[in-house]
């Protein structure tokens, strides 16, 4: 089978942010699509590894900010980078709003933000699949959403511009630093396999 297949499908991109207690916390997805008009919902897939899992679940609200093409690239070092288990990661960001559910969401690089309520929860294995109500919304621009073929093509450094010897992702672009990838290297940002990594 040629995985690489899957990377022909569309997919927008999103930084996805929750807050539990005094804690906000986001990352980035590509698993956020609306499933319904009325009444108006949208479904979000995310890894059980990731922090914002956890408060997704206990919480049942998170906030979705469309990520446009005129974002950069250290958008996405920020929220996919690096985890919140072990950095805050707003404790020096400064470009966000919060919308009335008392979640942040993102205000630059970013054409549009949904405030959602989880109605429903399906259990995918090692994603959860949340079911959700839109209770908030607004558009902030109207420049395009950048999907995940304009950011490979557009924002995300190419091989070249890396000084850094060993496997890049080639799916988030997480780079792992050795002549050897462990057959069963799962990547700490996207959570995808070796397969999905290219020696750089």
């Amino acid at each position: 089978m040629d995985n690489k297949a899957m990377y022909q499908l569309s997919y927008g991109l999103f930084v996805v942010t929750a807050k539990e207690g005094e804690k906000d916390n986001g990352c980035i997805t590509n698993t956020v699509m609306q499933v319904t008009t009325t009444p108006n919902r949208i479904s979000l897939a995310v890894n059980k590894d990731n922090y914002t899992h956890g408060m997704i679940m206990r919480t049942k609200v998170f906030n979705v900010s469309i990520i446009s093409e005129q974002t950069e690239f250290e958008l996405f070092k920020h929220f996919g980078f690096q985890s919140g288990k072990t950095v805050d990661k707003f404790a020096h960001f400064t470009d966000v709003k919060r919308s009335e559910n008392g979640l942040y969401y993102v205000t630059k690089g970013i054409n549009a933000w949904i405030s959602a309520k989880v109605v429903e929860t399906v259990d995918l294995g090692t994603h959860t699949l949340f079911i959700a109500d839109v209770t908030d919304a607004e558009v902030l621009d109207n420049t395009p959403s950048a999907t995940y073929a304009y950011y490979h093509a557009n924002i995300k450094p190419s091989a070249s511009q890396e000084t850094k010897k060993g496997w890049r992702c080639k799916i988030c672009g997480y780079i792992y630093e050795g002549e050897e990838l462990p057959e069963d290297f799962v990547c700490p940002i996207c959570k995808h396999g070796a397969v999905d990594f290219e020696r750089i």
